[in-house]
């Protein structure tokens, strides 16, 4: 992965006494959430699983916290200038409702291509009090346009995380999971996109439980911390994947850089495709609904497993804000990343019974889920696009032995990546 790298002076860091203080500011607007113990993961790791649930909050994330608190740290002259924020979001949701708990008139900046149940949701919260400003085709072209919006205005912006009031606002939520927890905690698990949340977490943990070991998580086709940790400073990442979208930025904080770099005990990177299993996994067996985002922690555990057992673990659940019309690309990215469903262009031979005899050469729970021919016209004698569902990953390599048994001429997407993207 291709980064550009660039170093800035240090930044202003969190403090636990500052923390203490927005914990009281945002008592009345940001909800108390859960400390549950979870039996089915328990049982399955062999160690105490706790949720905290930040998926139970009004706005549905922890966002809430460091929005709240940045705002009611400004003075009466700023508030009554405005404030501004960019976000496609929970960020957006947090401000929106914190405007209007506060009447302070807010911008809100968000992509053309933000869905529309998530602009509908930002007016829900904010009422009459905000504007949305759909500006752009990405989070850049958003984010650009509301920064020079405040230019202009003298509004404040409300950055979703490298503000010390943000994350200290975030940081409330360490403060609950410490003073709820009536065991030592072993481990904390929190994700980790820009680093607001996990700077305010960690600056708690290190103060009150230092044994803790503290533990990020970022997707594999997002590790905008970790890569800044390892080269040393800040860096800009030219490609992301951005699906766990609560946790895909292309740069890390140059505050909340420096207090992950002290803080943090390890980042673990999980795959998207895991991601997307653990949400259906939470959502079949817990009727716990999670963005992708707010299942990081959840889907790290495999990584950890062996270390974790008879430990006290607890996992932050940062959002459940998860759009239903992308129901169908979580249950296709888990069945890839299982091994279950496999793309081929299969080129048939040009006569007739070609297509039977292809269907022999399928198991007894092997299904074609998806069959396309890349011809419009004469299509028996071009190539076809065919997805196969296994019922297990261990069908796939008899699979494979029967097709070249049968001379199948055929050409394996899954492992393709440019092509795979380009025709599934």
């Amino acid at each position: 992965m291709s980064i550009t790298s660039s170093k800035s002076p240090k930044a202003a860091s969190p403090t636990f006494d500052n923390i203490l203080q927005a914990a009281e500011r945002i008592r009345k607007v940001a909800k108390h959430t859960d400390l549950e113990l979870n039996l089915n993961f328990s049982e399955r790791y062999e160690a105490n699983i706790y949720f905290k649930r930040e998926d139970l909050q009004v706005v549905r994330s922890y966002k809430i916290r460091g929005a709240y608190n940045k705002m009611a740290s400004l003075s009466p002259e700023a508030l009554e200038k405005g404030v501004v924020c960019a976000s496609a979001g929970n960020h957006a949701q947090g401000v929106a409702y914190a405007c209007n708990k506060m009447t302070v008139k807010g911008t809100i900046f968000m992509p053309t291509t933000t869905p529309a149940q998530k602009v509908k949701q930002v007016k829900l919260f904010g009422k009459d009090q905000i504007e949305v400003v759909l500006h752009g085709d990405t989070y850049d072209d958003a984010y650009h346009a509301a920064k020079h919006f405040c230019d202009h205005q003298h509004a404040t912006f409300i950055h979703p995380f490298d503000d010390v009031q943000v994350m200290e606002g975030q940081g409330t939520v360490g403060l609950e999971i410490f003073r709820d927890a009536d065991f030592k905690i072993d481990y904390l698990l929190f994700a980790i996109g820009g680093g607001g949340l996990a700077s305010g977490v960690t600056t708690v943990f290190k103060q009150l439980s230092p044994a803790t070991r503290l533990i990020g998580v970022e997707p594999v086709g997002s590790p905008t911390m970790h890569t800044a940790i390892q080269e040393g400073h800040v860096v800009t990442l030219d490609n992301i994947d951005k699906f766990v979208d609560g946790a895909a930025v292309k740069r890390a904080g140059e505050a909340t850089f420096e207090v992950c770099r002290q803080n943090l005990d390890d980042i673990l990177l999980v795959p998207e495709g895991k991601v997307c299993s653990t949400i259906l996994q939470l959502y079949n067996e817990e009727a716990i609904v999670v963005e992708p985002a707010g299942a990081l922690t959840v889907a790290a555990l495999d990584q950890i497993k062996d270390q974790i057992k008879g430990k006290d673990v607890v996992l932050l659940i940062g959002g459940g804000n998860n759009d239903i019309t992308r129901t169908e690309e979580i249950k296709e990215r888990s069945l890839l990343y299982e091994g279950l469903k496999h793309y081929f262009i299969v080129r048939f031979p040009q006569r007739s019974g070609a297509f039977r005899e292809f269907l022999n050469v399928l198991g007894p729970t092997d299904d074609i889920t998806r069959f396309e021919y890349a011809k419009k016209t004469n299509r028996e004698q071009g190539p076809a696009l065919v997805g196969i569902e296994l019922k297990s990953k261990n069908d796939f390599a008899p699979l494979m032995e029967r097709m070249n048994e049968a001379r199948v001429v055929y050409e394996y997407l899954n492992d393709k990546p440019d092509l795979f993207q380009f025709l599934v």
